[in-house]
């Protein structure tokens, strides 16, 4: 007969062997879930004007840090302030573009309900486009007005999102700009946002501003 301390010892080797295979496991997950940040070179922001707002930046993790998420804000101040967040996520199981938009969407009605910005639903613009960056994407754009100043502007808002295979990260971008300043209009900081070299909003906004290779969301670096 085994002795008692064979069996002992057989019950310990067999949960050191359990836990070193658990270690190994948690080992390569981490190791392949490096976040790729996504940013905008300073090249592009220099030649409309914009930065990036360094003291605005944000980075969590969630699930022991196997999910993880970060955030750079661009801005443009003036008579016709713009914005513009490029976040990226890494997750185990990487999200379709379709629920990124919806994710996207949340976001934006959210945000504007608590910044008291009222969104015209009845006037969204939505699709797909290639991005200079090589990504298809897929966007939606809103037009509404900011309630929260007096006397109210008219605002645009777009948020678009892609996935990045080669780095494995989603990418959400939303861009905000106020468009009106006391009856005047003026869409320059709008087209920095979206325009691309396929001129996707040229005929849209009857304006070849919207034609370039230098548009924001377009350049945004994510592999």
């Amino acid at each position: 007969m085994l002795s008692d301390n064979y069996h002992k010892d057989y019950k310990i080797y067999g949960l050191l062997a359990i836990i070193i295979v658990i270690v190994i496991i948690v080992t390569i997950l981490f190791s392949g879930n490096k976040l790729t940040e996504a940013y905008i070179d300073d090249n592009f922001l220099v030649k409309h004007g914009w930065s990036e707002d360094i003291n605005d930046r944000f980075y969590e993790e969630r699930l022991f840090g196997l999910e993880k998420q970060a955030s750079f804000n661009y801005r443009i101040d003036g008579d016709y302030p713009s914005f513009l967040t490029v976040t990226s996520i890494k997750t185990l199981f990487m999200m379709s573009e379709e629920e990124l938009l919806k994710k996207t969407t949340e976001t934006i009605k959210s945000e504007s309900n608590n910044l008291n910005l009222i969104l015209d639903d009845n006037s969204t613009i939505s699709g797909q486009r290639l991005l200079d960056n090589t990504h298809n994407s897929l966007y939606i754009i809103y037009n509404g007005t900011d309630n929260s100043i007096s006397p109210p502007e008219k605002i645009k808002i777009i948020g678009e999102t892609w996935n990045c295979a080669v780095s494995g990260t989603s990418i959400i971008c939303i861009g905000f700009s106020q468009i009106s300043n006391n009856s005047e209009t003026s869409l320059v900081n709008w087209a920095n946002i979206i325009k691309n070299i396929k001129g996707n909003f040229v005929k849209i906004y009857n304006s070849s501003d919207f034609l370039g290779t230098d548009g924001l969301i377009s350049n945004v670096k994510c592999h």
